[in-house]
């Protein structure tokens, strides 16, 4: 083996090392905060019952039962009945994939849309960065909501239009973040370093900048999910995302509203679910920004 091998060997083994290292300082630190540890598994538990619904709820959501309406919760219906005899643990366990699928697919939506034009602005600059940052100032100035009640009414009620509206709500936070984010790492010595041995932009910006802000973004997405979950169900309550019969916790939601004193486990499942969930991706997205950020390391 030639001495140019060996070196080259016993860096690629100092940085695995080192890596694996600042791994494990990463969960300790983790492992010093239970509740974001509660959060993840909290996470983890609603994605398992949004994969699992079929299985997990044999009960039909959408069927009714005009002997069982409104009933308090039981054995037979642990989470009681709606007004129109539907079992609300099935409902509410079939929302949770309604609620999943709005919240990760509409943020999936946003960086798809939102880091490739950050990357761009953030790299070029110049005339194009200014062309961008203004329309994503003026997209800005929309509030979020309105912007998604907007789009949604003008596309049409449905899951798939809501989720649309949501992700193109959430893109221009993902511009501006992506923005910052390359300008500061484009000045780092490694890009630097690059572009002096000739790597050309497309690497440049593939392999040594979008990498290295990869773990902000992942940070950004797990708080941004629980408002696109949030999102969802105020438009659904609304009447502007997932239509009846179909179980979400924002309809369901709307349906309580008018049996909150005869039937209140109705409103209490659907608020619970809402709540527990977008409060655990927040202490999940705590927990994962103490695991990838290089700062203590």
């Amino acid at each position: 083996m030639s001495p140019t091998s060996a070196a080259a060997g016993v860096l690629v083994a100092a940085a695995g090392a080192a890596s694996a290292g600042r791994l494990r300082r990463g969960w300790r630190r983790v492992l010093r905060r239970p509740a974001s540890v509660v959060g993840g598994v909290i996470v983890l538990l609603f994605v398992v019952l949004a994969i699992g619904a079929p299985w997990i709820a044999r009960t039909d959501p959408v069927g009714t039962d005009w002997s069982q309406i409104r009933k308090a919760p039981s054995w037979t219906h642990p989470f009681g009945t709606d007004d129109l005899g539907r079992d609300n643990f099935a409902r509410v366990v079939w929302g949770s994939r309604i609620s999943m699928q709005a919240g990760v697919f509409s943020i999936l939506l946003a960086i798809a849309v939102g880091v490739p034009l950050g990357l761009v602005a953030g790299y070029y600059r110049g005339a194009l960065d200014q062309v961008l940052m203004r329309l994503t100032d003026a997209w800005l100035a929309f509030p979020f909501l309105i912007l998604a009640i907007g789009l949604v009414t003008i596309m049409g009620p449905s899951l798939t239009n809501a989720t649309i509206a949501i992700g193109l709500g959430a893109t221009p936070t993902y511009i501006r973040l992506t923005r910052g984010l390359v300008l500061s790492t484009a000045a780092e010595d490694y890009v630097q370093g690059a572009r002096a041995l000739g790597a050309g932009d497309l690497r440049l910006m593939a392999r040594h900048i979008l990498p290295n802000i990869f773990s902000s973004l992942l940070v950004q997405a797990t708080v941004s999910i629980p408002i696109a979950i949030i999102a969802e169900a105020v438009l659904s309550f609304l009447g502007l995302g997932v239509q009846p019969p179909a179980p979400s916790w924002g309809t369901m939601l709307n349906a309580a509203q008018q049996f909150l004193e005869s039937a209140p486990w109705m409103a209490w499942w659907p608020g619970l679910a809402i709540f527990s969930l977008t409060l655990s991706f927040n202490l999940a997205g705590d927990g994962l920004r103490d695991l990838l950020d290089p700062k203590d390391y």
